[in-house]
């Protein structure tokens, strides 16, 4: 017996021990299947706390930017505020985002002769 995430039930031929199998995603709440449904168009769906559980992690630096709607009223300062906070810290992180030199700086060695004398070592010969 499968059982659908509405409630709704069906009979199906397994081999499995368990007698009743449960369906988290199905036809019936799945974007692909229902693609009129407006509550399965929220992107950030978090049914298992994955995505809390990363934030937790990584913090939020991964979240798309909300981009306001035009029309849209006024939100509350504090949005405001941290909205210009972060916009206020976006140039600072393009100036160090993709800034390699300083790395590749540090790795080139400073005494190259001594690379040049390590070089692969000559086969050992062979007895009579």
């Amino acid at each position: 017996l499968v059982q659908l995430s509405d409630g709704s039930t069906y009979t199906a031929r397994t081999t499995s021990p368990l007698p009743l199998y449960r369906a988290s995603k199905d036809t019936r709440n799945t974007l692909l299947w229902q693609p009129s449904e407006k509550s399965l168009r929220n992107v950030e769906l978090d049914e298992a706390g994955k995505l809390a559980a990363f934030r937790e992690r990584f913090g939020r630096g991964y979240d798309a930017a909300a981009q306001a709607v035009e029309g849209e009223p006024e939100g509350d300062k504090a949005a405001d505020a941290e909205t210009a906070e972060q916009a206020a810290a976006k140039p600072a992180e393009e100036d160090t985002g993709l800034n390699f030199e300083d790395l590749l700086a540090e790795y080139t060695p400073q005494d190259t002769g001594a690379l040049k004398d390590s070089g692969p070592k000559k086969a050992p010969t062979r007895r009579k």
